[in-house]
């Protein structure tokens, strides 16, 4: 976990590129079923975390998702595309392209630096 407070929940998808999701702490199925506090909150980080990202890692593109089939609870997944990752210009639950040629900074270190910058 990355950051936490009464509305949200900030993880990290481990994988190849940067990952993120963000869950609302309350289980509602529907984003419309979401506060208008609960909206605001994710929208804040959605936007904390892209611009971050692109900064960092300097991301080709940033994905921004939210689906709920497999898990049906309100989260958004916030991911750095890289034109040399393994499933660009796919999704990452695409069909693998070719193998990663990234070389990216820490993941370690931009978490940590995210955490605090929310």
């Amino acid at each position: 976990m990355i950051y936490e407070n009464e509305l949200v929940v900030v993880e990290i998808e481990p994988s190849e590129i940067p990952w993120i999701k963000v869950f609302t702490q309350r289980k509602v199925k529907e984003f419309s079923q979401c506060s208008a506090e609960e909206k605001l909150e994710i929208f804040r980080i959605i936007d904390i975390v892209e611009k971050k990202m692109l900064t960092y890692f300097k991301a080709d593109k940033i994905n921004i998702a939210s689906f709920g089939n497999m898990l049906p609870q309100v989260h958004w997944h916030v991911m750095a595309r890289f034109e040399g990752d393994s499933y660009f210009p796919e999704p990452m639950w695409g069909s693998k392209q070719r193998e990663s040629s990234l070389e990216l900074p820490s993941f370690e270190s931009f978490f940590k630096q995210l955490g605090e910058s929310l």
